[in-house]
């Protein structure tokens, strides 16, 4: 026979329970608040998940350097390569959700869970987006040698001469992937050449080695000024403000390049949403002032800044978009 507490008892209990439930909401809801409101209260660290010296980790020393003035605490920038990102986008997505361990992390980001099979992180469930630091432009280039002086021309040249090398930043990157596209929607044959970054591209394509590269717009745009390299397109919805002569891929009849690379800075999921507004509202001001906006348009970067939910919104609408053309391409991570 099961004993019942009398009606009186029960609802006693229930009342009691309900209270307690009451009490640690609000003291959770306390706590978070005083923690919020005490943030920053020592140092924080920016994660760069690439070596020192390239794009993504001179802005984070950009934005550190800003962000130490304006909160008067030290901003330390931290260097976690490998894996293409993964090691030091994982390091952040298990790090202490405090807001003390924060991610500066690119496109690959989103890119990631489509190219590759598994990812000891989940980008939606063990991060939350903080602000979009900017856009990074993608631009379509030749060699000064190379007679080639427009998108057709290279496409006409690439039919006349299938198999000719076209060089990327790395495979599975945003490069590769608009390499890929431009074969698949132009219907040309080239050999795509990957290289470990960049700088090295760069080199190649100054050498006349190769006979053209999406390349980044921050590395390409000295050698561009110089007239070594031959801009022919850019990737993006808009032309850009460096280059207002040269055509998007899309004006020029070629869909799926408006979608963009970007650089954006995330905390662990479970940090509190109060300590994530704070560091999003103060971030999005550095990116939005003179100095933020000179500063990362000295890169060829395109600022954006505003808050985690418009941030959030960009990342859903792009993890569908690259994965339709991860889809599209058959590019492979490794």
């Amino acid at each position: 026979m099961k004993y019942r507490l009398p009606v009186r008892m029960a609802r006693a209990a229930t009342a009691a329970a309900l209270l307690a439930s009451i009490a640690v909401t609000a003291l959770c809801a306390s706590s978070n608040q005083a923690s919020a409101d005490s943030y920053p209260s020592r140092r924080i660290t920016f994660v760069v998940p690439y070596p020192a010296g390239g794009a993504t980790d001179v802005l984070a020393r950009l934005l550190a350097n800003k962000l130490s003035e304006s909160w008067r605490q030290t901003v330390l920038v931290e260097n976690k390569s490998g894996g293409g990102g993964v090691v030091g986008n994982d390091f952040v997505a298990k790090a202490q959700p405090d807001g003390y361990t924060v991610l500066i992390a690119i496109t690959q980001i989103i890119q990631a869970p489509s190219l590759v099979a598994k990812l000891p992180y989940d980008v939606f469930k063990d991060l939350a987006p903080v602000t979009q630091i900017s856009l990074s432009t993608i631009v379509l280039v030749v060699p000064e040698q190379q007679p080639i002086k427009s998108v057709k021309e290279l496409v006409d040249y690439a039919k006349a001469n299938p198999g000719k090398p076209y060089g990327t930043f790395g495979n599975a990157t945003t490069s590769h992937l608009y390499g890929e596209l431009l074969k698949k929607t132009a219907n040309i044959d080239m050999t795509h050449v990957p290289y470990r970054g960049s700088a090295p591209l760069t080199n190649d394509l100054l050498a006349n080695t190769i006979t053209s590269a999406f390349q980044d717009l921050t590395t390409a745009s000295a050698q561009i000024k110089a007239g070594k390299l031959r801009p022919l397109a850019v990737g993006g919805e808009n032309r850009r403000k460096a280059l207002p002569d040269v055509p998007t891929m899309a004006e020029l009849g070629y869909p799926g390049f408006e979608i963009e690379g970007w650089l954006g800075v995330f905390v662990p999921a479970a940090t509190p949403k109060e300590i994530v507004a704070k560091l999003s509202e103060e971030l999005a001001r550095i990116i939005a002032s003179p100095e933020g906006v000179a500063g990362i348009e000295t890169l060829s970067l395109v600022p954006v800044g505003g808050s985690a939910e418009t941030f959030e919104k960009a990342l859903r609408r792009d993890y569908e978009r690259w994965a339709d053309v991860v889809k599209a391409t058959g590019v492979k991570g490794e």
